[in-house]
């Protein structure tokens, strides 16, 4: 086929990302916007030799497992790669696709993979907002999410993923901005002010916290934005994040408080947290329960375990950890992470932890080399590209009992079980759990036993 031609498909198959997959005389074409069952007319945009990629035109025929997407600009907005599937069948594909890759990736077979752990309700879920602002065509100033693959900002102050109170604040905002003639950010030029706004909310405690991320070291009449902010139920926090570089890194290193607190408090479990606009904090609560409650009975602790926390963040799996075992270590590269870590182990009575700034690639090994001193369980929760090789090696050489790991990532977790399995561990079990619905990510758990 070549570009611009068109044809009508029926879609058989999904891909990783969430495009359909059809099939032409042997020709594959991929179809974003598109659900097993659909038959749809197609336009090619780009055609290779043996497959291409095809835009949804209209459909012929829905497919009995499409529904209505609850947003009116889900297929503009490149956030929900799914919501046009039905939420029962979100779920078969994510667990199909952690199965694929640990069986394709990692070469496992001797596992049990278990259902997949979804949601009784997929929508507003999240406790973490950061929205781009900008103008559209007509001048206007904008809030929303960047479209699929690109740096253009579909406006969206509602988002269904979202909490009820992102629109609201926006909406101050983007009133303020106007009253006081304060521009917004343009990548292309690098000028305007305001890039971001994040917006975070305690699921147990129902805090809020505000923070601009700006092109430079003060936003004018500051004190006025966060006296209207302040007024709204449950604020807590109102910041400023200085991030003047060219980059697509959203918050910078600096933090200015403007109104309230630095930072603001939640719970997992029966532990609290404080977070800060840096820190690292798992976006659904709900969900985030079940899956450090699996992490936990995979450690299965008795009291008497060493146990090292790779990757630790502000030390939510670590101190979930430490109320069951002898002594928890803790690594993580953000310094003022492991400040939040140290702070939440004190606040919470929590005396058996041990906190390390720096890569755990290097941290854990030098760790090692100088005390030689084995673990009986070791836990990770590496970023999407997985675990470092030193620092697989060094897990090896300190022969846990156990090892458990988070990921947010099933392609980059088949890869390290498969290393893992061929230096005497053998994974037992794996269970994935739908941390973001309506999208194509997966978390999954894993225990490894040693041989």
């Amino acid at each position: 086929m070549n570009k611009n031609d068109t044809a009508i498909v029926t879609i058989t198959d999904m891909n990783q990302d969430g495009e359909g997959i059809g099939k032409l005389d042997g020709y594959t074409l991929f179809i974003k916007d598109t659900v097993i069952g659909d038959v749809a007319e197609v336009k090619v945009i780009k055609a290779k030799k043996t497959y291409g990629y095809a835009r949804l035109m209209r459909l012929v025929t829905p497919s009995e497992k499409r529904v209505e997407p609850l947003c009116p600009v889900a297929r503009q907005c490149g956030g929900c790669q799914l919501q046009a599937y039905d939420y029962k069948e979100q779920l078969l594909f994510k667990e199909n696709k952690v199965r694929n890759n640990l069986e394709r990736i990692g070469k496992l077979s001797d596992y049990e993979l278990l259902p997949i752990i979804g949601m009784e309700e997929p929508w507003h879920y999240r406790n973490k907002a950061q929205f781009p602002v900008g103008r559209d065509r007509e001048g206007n100033i904008i809030a929303g999410f960047y479209a699929g693959r690109t740096h253009s900002i579909i406006e969206n102050e509602d988002c269904m993923l979202g909490v009820k109170e992102n629109r609201q604040i926006l909406r101050i905002v983007k009133s303020f901005m106007q009253e006081y003639k304060i521009e917004p950010y343009n990548e292309e030029s690098h000028s305007g002010l305001v890039r971001h706004v994040l917006i975070r909310k305690g699921y147990h405690t129902g805090e809020i916290m505000v923070c601009l991320v700006i092109n430079g070291g003060k936003l004018p009449h500051g004190d006025v934005l966060a006296e209207r902010l302040s007024k709204l139920p449950g604020m807590k926090s109102i910041t400023l994040s200085r991030n003047e570089e060219k980059t697509n890194v959203i918050l910078g290193k600096e933090l200015k408080k403007l109104w309230g607190e630095a930072v603001i408090e939640d719970r997992i479990g029966d532990v609290t947290f404080e977070i800060s606009p840096l820190s690292f904090f798992q976006v659904n609560p709900v969900q985030t329960e079940k899956l450090y409650g699996k992490a936990l009975e995979y450690a299965g602790l008795t009291g008497n375990e060493t146990v090292w926390d790779l990757y630790c963040g502000i030390g939510t799996i670590s101190l979930f950890l430490a109320r069951k075992a002898k002594k928890v270590y803790g690594v993580e590269i953000v310094p003022a992470a492991i400040e939040n870590a140290k702070r939440n182990a004190q606040r919470n009575g929590i005396l058996n932890t041990e906190f390390f700034v720096g890569k755990a690639e290097e941290v854990f090994p030098a760790w090692y080399e100088k005390h030689k001193e084995r673990a009986d369980v070791i836990v990770v929760d590496p970023p999407r590209k997985g675990c470092d090789e030193t620092l697989l090696r060094t897990m090896v050489q300190m022969q846990p009992d156990r090892i458990v790991y988070v990921s947010c990532d099933s392609a980059t977790l088949a890869r390290d079980l498969g290393i893992l399995s061929q230096n005497g561990y053998h994974t037992e079990r794996v269970q994935p759990v739908d941390m973001v619905p309506q999208t194509v990510s997966v978390e999954c758990v894993a225990l490894l036993k040693r041989v």
